[in-house]
C-alpha cells in the first residue's frame, strides 16, 4: 500500500508506466503481453515497470495459468485513484493513448478477454 505520495507521482512521472496505467485504468484488467504488443516493449522493460508499480502498491497482479494479470490496486488510497481517473479523463482524447488504445483493440486473441471472460 502507498505510504508516500512522493513515490506514487514518480511512479507516474516515467511515461512507460504511466502509458500502462492508462490502459488498466480504462480497460480494467490486463495482460503483460497486451501491454508488450501496445507499446511494442520487450517483455522484460515491461515487466520491470510492472514489477517498479506493484512493489510500490499502485498494482496488484494475479496468475491465470500461463498469463500474469495486472490491474490497479482497488485498495489505494482514494485521493490516488482519484488521480489516475482524472488524469484518463484528461488524455483520453490525446496521443499518445488514442493510439495505444487502438493497437490494444486491434490486437487478436487478447489472452484477458480470452481467459476472464
Amino acid at each position: 500500500m502507498l505510504n508516500e505520495t512522493d513515490v506514487f507521482f514518480k511512479m507516474l512521472a516515467d511515461s512507460t508506466r504511466l502509458r500502462c496505467l492508462m490502459l488498466m485504468q480504462a480497460e480494467g484488467e490486463l495482460c503483460v503481453c497486451e501491454l508488450t504488443h501496445t507499446l511494442n516493449l520487450s517483455q522484460p522493460k515491461i515487466s520491470r515497470h510492472l514489477a517498479h508499480l506493484r512493489e510500490a502498491g499502485v498494482l496488484v497482479a494475479r496468475r491465470n495459468g500461463t498469463w500474469m494479470l495486472y490491474r490497479i490496486n482497488p485498495d489505494m488510497q482514494d485521493w490516488a485513484l482519484k488521480i489516475l481517473q482524472t488524469t484518463l479523463d484528461g488524455i483520453r482524447h490525446t496521443e499518445p493513448f488514442v493510439s495505444d488504445k487502438k493497437m490494444l483493440d486491434k490486437m487478436p486473441d487478447r489472452p484477458a478477454l480470452a481467459c476472464c471472460s
